[in-house]
């Protein structure tokens, strides 16, 4: 698996998280236990910091980066994500933070100084424009993202559900790269 330093800075993984080997991880990069990142992902932890928690799926082709720390803003805007997340496929986010129980569908974008909270669906091709927030227990999609409806019961259930098969997903294909070994 590529991972990269970037001055001082070098990419902690947990033991039992999962990087494929095609991902690409560069820099003050953090990933919790169990998550995992698949197929040609990116996550350029360059000019600030990148942390995955727990649990947290980033799949095929998506990319994370951040922006730097300026004398105009201080700390920059890293990319926090939280615990149970599932990022789809080919999904963007840029100095964004987005809470626990989150899916972010195929193709989203998500820009600086979002703010997603707890118990949220963004649906595929959404985009979040910087500094929104969206708010707990609703469902948004569109360009820009527009808040939907809330979530139903089943929906909020679906959130771990996802999050809870990419886990088996990553240990099976970390136990198969381990046997390779």
């Amino acid at each position: 698996m590529p991972l990269r330093p970037y001055k001082d800075s070098f990419p902690r993984i947990a033991d039992n998280a999962f990087v494929d080997e095609t991902a690409v991880i560069i820099g003050d990069v953090e990933i919790g236990e169990q998550s995992s990142i698949w197929v040609y992902a990116v996550l350029r932890g360059d000019v600030n910091r990148i942390q995955i928690g727990k649990r947290t799926s980033i799949q095929d082709m998506s990319m994370i980066h951040v922006t730097h720390k300026s004398a105009k803003k201080p700390e920059g805007s890293p990319t926090i994500i939280g615990d149970d997340v599932t990022v789809g496929h080919h999904v963007m986010l840029h100095g964004c933070t987005i809470g626990n129980r989150v899916l972010v569908g195929m193709g989203a974008t998500i820009l600086d100084d979002v703010v997603v909270e707890d118990d949220v669906i963004i649906g595929a091709g959404s985009l979040v424009p910087p500094r929104k927030r969206l708010e707990s227990g609703y469902m948004y999609m569109g360009a820009p993202v527009q808040k939907v409806r809330p979530l139903t019961d089943a929906e909020r259930e679906h959130l771990l559900y996802s999050s809870s098969n990419y886990v088996r997903w990553g240990g099976e294909y970390l136990a198969q790269q381990q046997e390779e070994k």
